[in-house]
């Protein structure tokens, strides 16, 4: 699985942050469990943060760590489904959330945004097809 994936156009993230609230992380913080209702997304700006995906038995399928500008629960938001992965920040690492009723807020008053979330999506989808090939 390829980390860019999850990497968000700048002005995406911008529009995102004036809607988010700060996670703090001054120790490693697990942001959300695989199969946890999808609440919000988070957004790691800087420092180290890992991706998991485990399979029923617990046994890990892969984890990568993230880049800067990375989006995190974006498909189970969309979805109205719970979260597909485990993300993790590390102790150190610049995150905050958007909460699902500030997300769709922003979705509605700039649609625009709309093209650049599916952007993001395509790009899970794309890189989750290669792993598979």
């Amino acid at each position: 699985m390829d980390a860019s994936a999850f990497v968000a156009d700048p002005d995406l993230i911008h529009a995102l942050q004036e809607r988010s609230v700060i996670v703090s992380c001054e120790t490693d913080r697990l942001l959300f469990r695989q199969d946890d209702p999808a609440t919000g997304i988070y957004i790691l700006y800087e420092g180290a943060a890992t991706i998991t995906m485990r399979a029923v038995t617990g046994q890990v399928i892969f984890s990568i760590p993230a880049l800067p500008n990375s989006l995190f629960g974006l498909p189970a938001l969309i979805s109205d489904r719970p979260y597909s992965l485990e993300a993790i920040a590390l102790a150190g690492a610049q995150v905050s959330f958007v909460s699902r009723s500030d997300f769709f807020a922003l979705m509605q008053a700039q649609p625009a945004l709309s093209l650049k979330m599916l952007q993001v999506l395509a790009a899970e989808v794309r890189t989750a097809r290669q792993a598979l090939s």
